[in-house]
C-alpha cells in the first residue's frame, strides 16, 4: 500500500507593528503542528520583503507605522499565490470596504477568539471569506443600500504623518494620556513612543503640544 501523504504544513508571514500582539498571534499558531510562521514584520517595507518567502497566508494588521496594511494586498496578489486575512482593531465600514476591496481574502477583529482566528485561517485557505460579525452588518448595509452608503474618503495629511500616527494625534487631542490612548489604539505603550518618536520626527517639534498644532488639531 502507499504511505499516506505528509500533512501539508501551512507558511505563514504576520505582519503586525505590536510586539505583543505579535507574540499572541505566534502562541496561538504554534498550538497547531501544520502552521509554520516563517516570517514576521512589523510594517508594509518589511512586509513588502517577505512576499519572496511565498507563505501560503498573510496575517495583517492595518494600522502599521508606514501605512495602511490593505495597501499592500494588492502587491501580494500580483507576486504571490498568498491569501490574505486582515485582523485589526479598526472596525469600521470604511476601513473594513477598503481592504476588502483592496483584494483581501477576510476580514477580522481582534476581539476574535483564537478558536475565531484559527477559523478563520482555515476558512480563507480553504477559499472562503471569513468576516467577523460586526464588519459584516456593514457590507449588508451596502448591499441592501449602496447608494445611500458611500464609502467617504478620509482626509488626507500633508504632514507626511500615517494615519495611525494621526489616529494617535487625535486621542492626544482628546486628553488621552500614552496608557489610555495603547488601549484605544489597541496597541502597546512601546509602539506609542515609537509612534511619538516618528511623529516628533517628521514634524520637526519636541512636545506633544507642538505636534498637535503642526498637525492642525489645536491652534
Amino acid at each position: 500500500m502507499p504511505e499516506p501523504a505528509e500533512p501539508k504544513i501551512v507558511r505563514i508571514v504576520i505582519i503586525e507593528d505590536d510586539p505583543m500582539v505579535r507574540q499572541y498571534f505566534m502562541r496561538i499558531l504554534s498550538a497547531d503542528e501544520g502552521f509554520d510562521v516563517v516570517g514576521v514584520a512589523p510594517d508594509i517595507a518589511t512586509g513588502r520583503a517577505l512576499i519572496a518567502l511565498c507563505p501560503d497566508l498573510f496575517l495583517m494588521d492595518i494600522g502599521l507605522p508606514d501605512g495602511c496594511g490593505y495597501d499592500l494586498v494588492p502587491e501580494i496578489k500580483a507576486r504571490s499565490a498568498a491569501r490574505t486575512l486582515i485582523i485589526s482593531a479598526f472596525g469600521d465600514r470604511d476601513t473594513v470596504v477598503r481592504a476588502l476591496s483592496a483584494g483581501a481574502d477576510g476580514y477580522l477583529l481582534k476581539d476574535s477568539t483564537p478558536a475565531q482566528v484559527l477559523d478563520g485561517i482555515a476558512i480563507t485557505l480553504d477559499g472562503g471569506a471569513p468576516v467577523s460579525p460586526a464588519a459584516a452588518v456593514y457590507l449588508l448595509d451596502l448591499l441592501r443600500n449602496p447608494a445611500s452608503s458611500p464609502v467617504v474618503e478620509p482626509p488626507q495629511s500633508d504632514t507626511g504623518l500615517t494615519p495611525r500616527e494621526m489616529d494617535l494625534l487625535r486621542a492626544f487631542a482628546a486628553g488621552r494620556s500614552y496608557k489610555e490612548a495603547a488601549r484605544d489604539l489597541a496597541i502597546s505603550p512601546h509602539t506609542v513612543g515609537n509612534h511619538v518618536k516618528s511623529i516628533y520626527r517628521k514634524l520637526e517639534v519636541r512636545s506633544r503640544s507642538d505636534a498637535l498644532r503642526a498637525a492642525g488639531l489645536r491652534r
